[in-house]
């Protein structure tokens, strides 16, 4: 029990906190895999007990968690809206890469003026931003946690 204590009493020290500070990594599609609803819900469930979420970044298919024209049925979860609505509960930093988003069709405001296009599809509460902030998260955060292959 001692060096229970102990530990807890290091982290303390070395972080100034008791929780731990989270980034994570989303790699695949909100509806070809499980990666995204399980990071929702691992993102979810550590924020309530506490821990800090630094950045979840996508990445490759991951992006298309992003787009805002994504419309599943009623009955099915809508991944997109659920990640906003938390990121706007919580101050999350919701950030696509910007490669693999115009890869995959997803601009915001600014790339869409900048590429010439006559829309933009980024989903309220996300940004784009380029890899630097993946590495920034693995970086500032205790532990960098990915979701997909």
């Amino acid at each position: 029990m001692l060096s229970i204590i102990k530990l807890v009493l290091l982290e303390v020290r070395s972080y100034g906190r008791l929780g731990m500070k989270f980034g994570i990594l989303v790699s695949e599609g909100p509806y070809q895999h499980q990666a995204s609803d399980s990071a929702y819900q691992f993102v979810k469930a550590a924020l309530e007990k506490g821990h800090e979420i630094f950045r979840v970044f996508f990445y490759h298919d991951g992006v298309n968690n992003g787009t805002r024209l994504a419309t599943p049925p009623q009955d099915d979860r809508n991944i997109t809206v659920r990640w906003g609505e938390l990121g706007e509960k919580y101050g999350l930093d919701l950030v696509i890469c910007i490669a693999a988003a115009q890869r995959r069709g997803i601009v915001d405001e600014e790339e869409m003026k900048r590429q010439g296009k006559d829309a933009n599809n980024i989903a309220p509460g996300f940004r784009i931003s380029g890899l630097g902030q993946l590495i920034e998260a693995g970086i500032q955060s205790d532990r960098l946690v990915v979701f997909g292959d």
